[in-house]
């Protein structure tokens, strides 16, 4: 299996929206221990395994627009199938901290699936990382090639590790599974807590009460009787 993430190389552009890409694979070869990166494929490239299954990562060095020289190269060598790749790359039009999944379909504008596209066939899985959009399609190119601000950067990490802890999820090919996963860790604790209060709330709304109720006469001689003793005392 073969994780790609996009991006561009230099540190110039380390911390860019658009190099959330390569942002993921560091974070999931970090969390699984993959190998030192070698110059193969004209990119980064990296082994190592996530619960025993075989897996490459590559980080291409060719620039955003030319990714998939390097993804088709190192897919052609393995003779990797486009269902066991994996790309990791920003997307404008999700907010910033989510994620969607899909397989196949267009690249929306980004240079890098493009080229993917076209070197490659569609048919990959696409895992697209929301960076959100600047609101004015002459900003976007300034945007993407920007940092995220400090409360950006926060969110993007906290979505990056847990990708890096679930991608077994998705390794299975189970992209809605994968999404599910995520979006259940990535509810605010808050929000959790709300929900949790008021589930229980209705467990305490819609359960009869079972306390019995006492010296309750059942007929009229339980009723006389009662009456009687109770005169005794």
């Amino acid at each position: 299996m073969l994780i790609v993430g996009l991006g561009n190389p230099g540190s110039e552009y380390t911390d860019n929206r658009h190099n959330v890409g390569f942002m993921a694979v560091d974070t999931i070869i970090r969390r699984y221990g993959f190998s030192a990166p070698s110059t193969k494929f004209k990119g980064e490239f990296f082994q190592g395994e996530i619960d025993g299954l075989k897996i490459y990562a590559i980080k291409p060095m060719t620039y955003m627009n030319k990714s998939g020289i390097s993804v088709s190269e190192i897919a052609k060598f393995y003779k990797i199938p486009l269902e066991d790749i994996y790309v990791f790359y920003d997307e404008l039009d999700i907010p910033v901290g989510k994620i969607k999944v899909k397989t196949g379909g267009g690249a929306g504008g980004h240079n890098g699936i493009k080229s993917l596209d076209s070197l490659l066939g569609k048919d990959y899985h696409r895992i697209r990382i929301g960076i959100d959009h600047p609101g004015d399609k002459k900003k976007v190119h300034s945007y993407v090639l920007g940092n995220f601000k400090p409360k950006e950067r926060e969110e993007i990490d906290i979505l990056l590790e847990h990708i890096a802890q679930n991608i077994s999820i998705l390794l299975e090919k189970s992209g809605a599974e994968f999404t599910t996963k995520m979006a259940l860790d990535l509810v605010p604790k808050k929000d959790k807590r709300a929900k949790d209060l008021s589930s229980s709330e209705k467990r305490i709304e819609t359960t009869p009460s079972k306390e019995p109720v006492k010296n309750k006469p059942r007929n009229a001689l339980s009723a006389a009787l009662g009456a009687l003793f109770n005169k005794g005392e």
